[in-house]
C-alpha cells in the first residue's frame, strides 16, 4: 500500500520513518510513504502556501490553488503506479479515528494524506477534492502530521512480519480478539520489584504454567481495566454479546454490574 502526505514540514516524517520496529513496514515497502511539500507548487519567489481569512479573524489558511497542484501531481504519479486513493484530511471536524478505522486503512490500497496547518484549509479544496476527515479525538493540534504519523504507525504495526511476534497485535485494546475491551496489564521480571512501597510480587498465576487460569485471569483483568476505564467499551461489548456467564459473574462480584 501507499501514503502520499501533503505536509509543509516533511522533515518531521524522517526520524519516524526511520527509527523502531514499525521501521520495518516502511523499509520493506509494504508501507509506502512519498512525502510531498506544497510550497514546491507554489508561485513567486516566496513560495506562498497561505493567506488572510476573507471575512477577517485571526491566523492564516492555507490556499487551495497549491494544494490542488500537488494533488494533481500525485494522482498523476499514482496513475502509472497503481490505483488511485482517497484524498483524507486530517481536521478536528472530521470523524474519530478508531482500531476499526485503522484495520480498514491495514487493508487498502493507501490514501492521499493531507496535513492542514495555520487556521485551516480553504473550504473550496476541501470541497472539490477531500474525500474523507479524519481526527484523533476533540482537542485541536498545530496540524495534521501527528494524526498522520499516528495512521502510519497504526498501519504499519498491522503488516505481516513487522511485530516479533505475529500475535502481538492480535492482544491490543480494542481488537476484535478480546472483544473491543482494553487489554489487561503485563508484567515482566523480577518476579519481586522493590518499589518505593516495598516489594510488589507479580501476580502468582502469571508464574503457575496453567494456560487456562492464565488466560481467565486475563480475561478478568481486561474486564476491571474496561469497566473502571472505559465503561462505554464494556456495555458495547454486552450489547454486541461478547460477554459469557462467567464475565457477568466475576462483573457481579465485583459489584460492577
Amino acid at each position: 500500500m501507499r501514503f502520499d502526505v501533503v505536509t509543509l514540514f516533511p522533515e518531521l516524517f524522517g526520524p519516524f520513518l526511520s527509527h523502531g520496529i514499525n521501521r520495518r513496514a516502511f523499509d520493506s515497502g509494504q508501507v509506502q510513504v512519498r512525502l510531498w511539500n506544497p510550497r514546491d507548487f507554489a508561485d513567486g519567489n516566496y513560495r506562498r502556501v497561505d493567506d488572510r481569512p476573507f471575512g477577517g479573524g485571526p491566523g492564516m489558511v492555507m490556499m487551495a490553488e497549491p494544494l490542488w497542484r500537488c494533488l494533481q501531481a500525485i494522482r498523476a504519479e499514482r496513475a502509472e503506479a497503481g490505483p488511485q486513493a482517497p484524498v483524507v484530511l486530517f481536521s478536528p471536524a472530521g470523524e474519530r479515528l478508531d482500531h476499526a478505522g485503522v484495520q480498514g486503512w491495514s487493508d487498502s490500497p493507501g490514501a492521499i494524506l493531507v496535513c492542514g496547518r495555520y487556521e485551516g484549509v480553504d473550504q473550496r479544496f476541501i470541497d472539490a477534492c477531500v474525500d474523507r476527515q479524519l481526527s484523533l479525538g476533540d482537542f485541536v493540534l498545530s496540524g495534521g502530521e501527528i494524526p498522520a504519523m499516528a495512521l502510519l504507525d497504526a498501519v504499519a504495526r498491522l503488516q505481516p512480519g513487522v511485530l516479533g511476534d505475529e500475535g502481538s497485535h492480535q492482544q491490543d485494546s480494542f481488537n476484535p480478539a478480546l472483544d473491543g475491551l482494553l487489554d489487561s496489564p503485563h508484567h515482566t521480571r523480577p518476579e519481586v520489584w522493590q518499589g518505593p512501597e516495598g516489594p510488589v510480587p507479580v501476580p502468582p498465576v502469571l508464574l503457575g504454567g496453567h494456560h487456562e487460569r492464565i488466560a481467565r485471569y486475563r480475561r478478568e483483568q481486561s474486564l476491571l481495566a474496561t469497566a473502571r476505564v472505559r465503561p462505554d467499551l464494556l456495555e458495547a461489548a454486552r450489547q454486541a454479546g461478547h460477554l459469557g456467564p462467567a464475565d457477568e459473574a466475576f462483573l457481579r462480584h465485583n459489584g460492577l454490574l
